[in-house]
């Protein structure tokens, strides 16, 4: 019929442009537009075409994209695997060294402070275990097993005693070459994850410290070493989660306060324990900081003993007399 516009899709702008708008850039009388008139169409149509997609756009795009959730932030790497898993219930009882000297039961471990970064780890079959083992702090017996770092020689010695059943250095022969350790002895498991250290130099000595893990009754017990920078999730992965934490705390020698709190929240243990502080003012700085996510409670000796049911029901810091 003489006078209707073609029917047209409405998603189609070119379509509506060529029937409502085309006519309008004809000159009267049906003829064409000169070539001036002609250049103008062609100059002008895109704009139009632009804008009047723009105008049928549905107001439900504009909406969907308003609503649409912001990306979330990238999220810090955690431990996702147990190492084998803590059982909370109560508190860790601290019992005198002197009463439980040779007495474990078979769920439990002795944990003594010997000071600046060595513990000894004693088992249920008593085997003996001094971590970061040195000529300076040594425990007052010889340990079947030990573990050292090579950051400084307050953290390994070269004339181990040759009595010792298992030396385990947290180094390598060569930077490309880490240690990599996995022995089983009587009723303890120990393994390690190799690390990075701040060479003397200013740079970066690959594989210089190593995390060593203890697993034994039950329990996952891991000991920092001289840890110098925050943890992948790879490493997370390989450590599992653990129940027992000894975290350098000096934050400076070692890695500073910031990172050391991502390192622990990040792994997730029940029971820290920290190590490797100068002064009450160091260990101070931290317990601080560790009192915002954490209790924290002071042993009156240096020595608790420690199971798998007898983890604290919260996430704990517990100090050990010593530096």
């Amino acid at each position: 019929m003489a006078g209707l516009v073609p029917a047209i899709h409405v998603c189609d702008p070119r379509a509506l442009i060529q029937a409502k708008l085309y006519p309008l850039l004809t000159v009267p009388g049906g003829r064409r537009e000169d070539d001036d008139l002609v250049r103008l169409r062609k100059g002008i149509a895109p704009i139009v075409v632009a804008a009047v997609a723009f105008w049928l756009m549905p107001a439900a795009v504009f909406a969907q994209a308003a609503d649409a959730p912001k990306a979330a932030p990238p999220s810090k790497p955690e431990v996702t695997e147990a190492c084998p898993g803590p059982v909370a219930a109560r508190r860790p009882p601290v019992i005198s060294a002197a009463l439980r000297l040779a007495a474990l039961d078979p769920d439990q471990v002795r944990l003594t402070y010997v000071g600046h970064a060595t513990f000894l780890i004693e088992s249920p079959q008593l085997v003996r275990i001094a971590t970061d083992y040195n000529d300076y702090v040594r425990p007052p017996v010889l340990p079947d097993i030990v573990t050292m770092n090579h950051a400084h020689d307050t953290h390994y010695t070269d004339t181990p005693d040759p009595a010792i059943k298992y030396v385990l250095r947290g180094w390598g022969p060569s930077p490309a070459e880490p240690a990599l350790w996995d022995i089983t002895y009587r009723d303890v498991r120990v393994r390690n994850v190799p690390t990075n250290i701040r060479g003397f130099d200013g740079g970066t000595e690959r594989y210089g410290n190593s995390i060593f893990i203890f697993e034994i009754a039950n329990l996952c017990i891991v000991h920092l070493g001289h840890l110098h920078h925050t943890l992948t999730q790879a490493q997370l992965a390989e450590i599992g989660r653990p129940d027992v934490v000894m975290a350098p705390v000096d934050g400076g020698y070692t890695l500073d306060l910031d990172g050391m709190m991502e390192v622990l929240t990040a792994l997730k243990p029940q029971l820290i324990i920290p190590m490797h502080f100068f002064s009450q003012f160091t260990l101070d700085r931290f317990l601080d900081r560790a009192r915002q996510q954490w209790d924290v409670a002071t042993a009156e000796i240096p020595s608790v003993v420690v199971s798998k049911t007898t983890l604290p029901e919260r996430p704990e810091v517990l100090v050990l007399p010593g530096h």
